[in-house]
């Protein structure tokens, strides 16, 4: 069978509109059963920051939240936000953004249940996430292990695939090689990624801790320096970009240049499956990371983990968004790719090094905090015994997404990642009374008067 087939009609039918629904109604619901958990947000910022060492675990709640940015900001970030915007218009920007906002919740609430069933290996580290939630809150090791499957197999495509995918693409356009010349980039780009890549996951997660605590901070400001840079260039058009954003989530986008038009579905669609893509709040990855943090209660780290949504869509996609249509190279039709590209090359000459710069560190840091939760749902399946192969196989992959057609990559990755949320967005409705508990029990870390 054709791959890049297999891989759209699979996405199609995942990504029909019950797991929208679903994906999104469980933010709303879950912002409600905490007590609207957002507006502790202050408060949780303020807490992410400290580096000391609160309780048992393997890493610093600084070092778990850093890992799991590093695995969430990633390509999903621009290149994600550009196939967004291509295929739903401007208004799927709004609906990522407000994926996020109430995402926050989600987050939050996967981490406490994280913590509060994680488990303590014969090795002394600590492992946990949905499928030890799944497990040992609900009694449903089936529901685990359906979980930590999907897990391994999405890895290899949101963590590993696409982001070394998004590279190359980024480099294509920017070098324009011809067709033998491509190849060889591809071959080249791939082998240096998958080497940086190996050196570092062969330490396992506090290797990637420590990698991630000087990586994610360094790369997100850089990044975002070069997007108000260009925001500052296009003020004249913000105005008219808000306005795009605003009546295309609600009223569609009509054709318009090279632009095909985009109904309100596809808008709705198109931003909440990349907003998942981008934040990953409901998939059920940042917990597994969570799970490893050093704290002393729940509540305290699934604070620190909630940030993570605020930073990568409230931030770093909306900020995203507003460049990608403030340039206005949407209308002209052009793939995510190429409309990338067109909108950092405002700044003609540095406009493309900072997407270059943005785009490698968060597609290197999203490899590193992938692998970790891959190799970690595989140690669920199969035992300590399946990290080594998976860190082997995991590296391999990153050669293969290289050289793999964009599309085909893209769609594979949203795929596996629906199939991935749907055992974790039940074990979150199912133990929200657990998450209610836990967070009226710790109120006073939610205030900060502990």
């Amino acid at each position: 069978m054709d791959f890049a087939k297999f891989a759209s009609e699979l996405s199609g039918l995942v990504w029909g509109l019950p797991l929208i629904v679903l994906l999104f109604g469980t933010h709303v619901f879950l912002t409600i059963r905490t007590g609207f958990i957002q507006r502790f947000l202050p408060q949780a910022i303020k807490l992410s920051f400290s580096r000391e060492k609160e309780g048992e675990g393997d890493v610093s709640q600084f070092g778990a939240l850093m890992t799991a940015l590093a695995a969430t900001i990633g390509a999903g970030n621009i290149i994600g936000v550009a196939g967004a915007v291509a295929t739903g218009g401007p208004g799927a920007v709004f609906w990522m953004w407000l994926t996020g906002v109430f995402g926050i919740a989600t987050k939050y609430s996967e981490a406490v249940l994280a913590v509060k069933y994680r488990v303590q290996m014969p090795d002394g580290s600590y492992a946990g996430g949905p499928m030890y939630a799944l497990e040992r809150g609900m009694g449903q090791k089936w529901l685990g292990i359906v979980f930590a499957a999907f897990t391994c197999i999405a890895a290899f495509g949101i963590g590993n695939m696409f982001q070394a995918n998004a590279v190359v693409e980024t480099l294509k356009e920017w070098v324009k090689p011809g067709v033998e010349a491509e190849s060889v980039l591809r071959w080249v780009a791939g082998l240096v990624m998958a080497a940086i890549t190996g050196a570092v996951i062969l330490g396992g997660v506090k290797s990637i801790a420590k990698v991630c605590e000087v990586l994610v901070p360094v790369m997100a400001v850089g990044y975002l320096i070069g997007c108000i840079l260009i925001l500052i260039k296009n003020a004249s058009l913000l105005p008219q970009a808000f306005s795009d954003i605003w009546n295309g989530a609600f009223a569609g986008q009509a054709a318009v240049g090279g632009f095909l038009g985009a109904t309100i579905k596809q808008a709705v669609q198109s931003g909440i499956a990349r907003g998942l893509f981008s934040n990953e709040s409901g998939l059920g990855s940042a917990p597994i990371v969570a799970a490893a943090a050093q704290t002393r209660n729940p509540v305290r780290q699934a604070m620190v983990s909630s940030t993570a949504t605020f930073w990568d869509t409230v931030v770093v996609c909306a900020i995203t968004g507003l460049v990608i249509v403030s340039s206005g190279h949407w209308k002209e039709g052009m793939a995510k790719g190429a409309l990338t590209n067109a909108a950092f090359e405002e700044l003609h000459t540095i406009g493309p090094i900072f997407l270059l710069f943005g785009l490698m560190t968060f597609v290197f840091s999203s490899i590193l905090g992938w692998c970790y939760y891959g190799e970690k749902a595989a140690e669920y399946l199969m035992g300590t015994r399946a990290v080594k192969p998976y860190r082997i196989l995991w590296v391999i992959m990153v050669l293969v997404g290289s050289v793999q057609p964009a599309a085909a990559v893209m769609d594979f990755s949203d795929a596996a990642n629906g199939l991935m949320a749907i055992p974790n967005l039940i074990a979150l409705i199912c133990l929200s009374g657990v998450i209610a508990a836990e967070t009226k029990a710790h109120r006073d870390d939610l205030t900060g008067k502990s």
